[in-house]
């Protein structure tokens, strides 16, 4: 069955979650006690201050498999097995790991991670509420993607290929992907929590390149989530993927040069949401704010957007990429309101920095594995609908631009700017949609853009879950999502006046 990419509503507890304490000793030949002993030792560090200790241990595989041109490019296994042990005092972190998870290393660990906090001069840090609700159950998977044959993946990637080279004579080469893993986390605090969660990930990609004449265009596509690989193998799933990946190498070959200069811009639902993620996401992060860093840090109440914008930070919708049961902490993932009829309203907060600022847990306390201390991450982010229809949007500009899908894009925290390129973008003349352009890049600030969005279309939608997020040499899964909005004034980069 094919996955809706409008957000849903998480469900509770059940059976899929599994016991903390029996997922220690199956996996890592632990027990609970060990563990304790072994954030005693980490505590010691923290004597006479507010800080805290955790210990978070990791276990599981990851496979991959590409084909290119038909045959079969590369294939990848990598089995995971580590822990880390984390000293928090005020702004001061001690972290250690190891890759060969014993007893004996987890207490030299401990030993690491207190030796570096150990001097901070002043905790600062509050302590933080009692976590009150429970883990969620957001992944309905039976069987592990990990399990399914190598085979039967490389069947699946073939069928694509297939179709692909069926779709245009044009289409001369195909590329796809099929990854997945499943990953076990465990994590003891010195509060005397300890919460384990099953994390699968499924994700598939597909790119097709299209020659005519001297001409060369690709397009790609790609879809995945917390869910088992019977949804990637349904043909309903792929094939739309597939799809959409050749007719956009096609189309581009018939694509005119973008315009340039500033006017208004349409951005499509879904994927667009990525400028939302990057010029406004970032810079609601606990600790850019906690360290004034941010373009945002000191406007907390204040108008930040237009009165049409609405901001959500959502880790607790089923079966999404950027969707976890607890965070790296142990927290329960929440939904947290950014920004709300244009008011600026919450951070992104993990343990540290909610502590040092007073404010609640929101559970976006993530890290890329083991071997890295959390920090405040997005999960899902998205603009939450409007009133408006999607052709009511575009039969509203005169002259500007359509952009459904970006490439790359950057963007400065400190202020805000960024830059990005559309991959999928169309001229919008007399309030029509004309024709493809190519080359087009959208240049601005986003609390400045954010006031500039005169409507928000009701037709809300997330990604169709590929997107990795960066930050300080960390990757993590997140969604993105959007509805079709219209922003004025936009500077579009392209290479026609």
């Amino acid at each position: 069955m094919a996955k809706s990419n409008t957000p849903a509503k998480s469900s509770t507890l059940d059976a899929h979650v599994m016991s903390a304490e029996a997922a220690l000793h199956d996996r890592f030949g632990l027990t609970y006690g060990q563990l304790q002993k072994v954030i005693a030792d980490a505590v010691k560090g923290t004597g006479g201050k507010n800080g805290f200790c955790d210990v978070f241990l990791q276990a599981g595989s990851a496979l991959g498999v590409s084909l290119d041109q038909g045959v079969i490019k590369s294939t990848s296994a990598s089995h995971t097995s580590g822990a880390g042990v984390r000293v928090v005092v005020g702004d001061k972190t001690g972290y250690s790991h190891t890759d060969h998870v014993t007893v004996g290393n987890l207490r030299r660990c401990a030993t690491i991670a207190r030796a570096i906090s150990e001097h901070a001069v002043d905790s600062g840090n509050v302590p933080l509420s009692p976590v009150s609700s429970v883990p969620h159950d957001l992944y309905a998977v039976t069987d592990s993607p990990v399990g399914i044959e190598l085979k039967e993946r490389i069947a699946l990637l073939r069928k694509m290929d297939q179709l692909a080279r069926a779709y245009d004579a044009r289409i001369t080469n195909v590329t796809v992907g099929l990854f997945v893993e499943d990953y076990t986390v465990i994590i003891a605090t010195s509060r005397g929590d300890i919460m384990a969660d099953k994390r699968p990930l499924v994700r598939l990609n597909v790119s097709c390149l299209a020659e005519e004449g001297t001409r060369r265009e690709t397009g790609s596509s790609g879809g995945g989530g917390r869910f088992g690989f019977e949804v990637l193998s349904d043909e309903t799933y792929w094939r739309e993927h597939v799809q959409i990946a050749a007719k956009q190498a096609i189309d581009l070959l018939g694509a005119t040069a973008a315009p340039a200069g500033e006017m208004d811009v349409v951005l499509g639902g879904g994927w667009p949401g990525v400028l939302i993620h990057e010029a406004v996401g970032h810079g609601l992060e606990g600790d850019f704010n906690r360290k004034g860093t941010s373009a945002f840090s000191t406007l907390m109440g204040q108008s930040v957007a237009s009165k049409l914008v609405t901001v959500i930070d959502d880790g607790t919708i089923a079966d999404r990429r950027g969707s976890l049961n607890i965070d790296d902490e142990g927290t329960p993932t929440g939904r947290t309101v950014l920004i709300e009829n244009g008011r600026l309203t919450g951070y992104l907060q993990d343990k540290q920095n909610a502590s040092l600022m007073q404010s609640k847990l929101t559970g976006n306390g993530r890290r890329q594995d083991y071997r890295y201390a959390p920090m405040p991450r997005m999960t899902n982010t998205y603009m939450a609908e409007g009133e408006s229809s999607p052709e009511e949007i575009i039969a509203s500009v005169k002259y500007g631009i359509y952009a459904t899908t970006f490439g790359g894009g950057q963007v400065d925290i400190t202020n805000g700017d960024f830059t990005f390129s559309a991959t999928g973008a169309f001229l919008i003349e007399d309030g029509k949609i004309t024709r493809m352009v190519k080359g087009a890049t959208l240049i601005g600030n986003g609390p400045k853009a954010l006031h500039n969005v005169t409507m928000v279309g009701n037709d809300v939608s997330l990604d169709k879950g590929v997107g990795t997020c960066g930050k300080d040499g960390q990757g993590v899964p997140v969604g993105v999502g959007m509805p079709t909005i219209r922003i004025n004034n936009i500077t579009v980069g392209g290479s026609k006046s």
